[in-house]
């Protein structure tokens, strides 16, 4: 049987769920790899196109491709390896709409592709996004990441994951209080 978007959603809108959002647990991660590593993959090749036609469906194709490989392929290249097409899915979604059909806390999770980007530009308009929307939890975070990714070019903290070689820039800053090191 296949997972239905309206899976995807119950689970990660599930009650007491938001603590896990951005501290997840080894056992959490398990669960959701075992539940979900199928449809990421069905995602990752393009077979869910068909869930953008709706802002539910649109925004649980984003956090399959955006927000479960984080949890399923923690300190794995893979995890980072559907980025940009959470980001190509989001930002049509966001270009018909679909952003303000939802309700903060599940619109959250439409801009935060544009969030884990590398590019600059992503990081402007993720910034762009969460202040137009009123979002000012996350609009903190949006300034951060966009304030570490015009200092360095990328994530510091992705780099040991991505067998990229760190800076002594990169690497003080990920020992000081302001370097985060998930």
């Amino acid at each position: 049987m296949r997972v239905q978007q309206s899976d995807v959603l119950a689970f990660w809108f599930r009650p007491g769920m938001e603590q896990c959002w951005f501290s997840s647990t080894d056992a959490l991660d398990r669960e959701i790899r075992s539940r979900f590593e199928p449809v990421w993959r069905l995602a990752r090749d393009g077979q869910l196109a068909d869930w953008e036609d709706t802002a539910e469906g649109a925004l649980a194709l984003v956090i399959v491709l955006d927000q479960l490989p984080l949890n399923m392929f923690r300190h794995q290249p893979a995890g980072f390896s559907t980025e940009a097409a959470s980001r190509e899915v989001a930002g049509r979604a966001i270009g018909r709409g679909f952003d303000a059909a939802l309700p903060p806390q599940r619109r959250q999770f439409m801009y935060l592709p544009f969030m884990h980007s590398e590019r600059l530009a992503d990081q402007a308009r993720s910034v762009e996004l969460f202040e137009a929307a009123g979002l000012t939890d996350n609009l903190r975070f949006a300034r951060h990441h966009r304030d570490i990714v015009a200092r360095f070019g990328r994530f510091p903290h992705r780099n040991a994951v991505l067998g990229r070689e760190s800076t002594q820039a990169e690497l003080d800053w990920l020992a000081s209080p302001e370097g985060f090191n998930p």
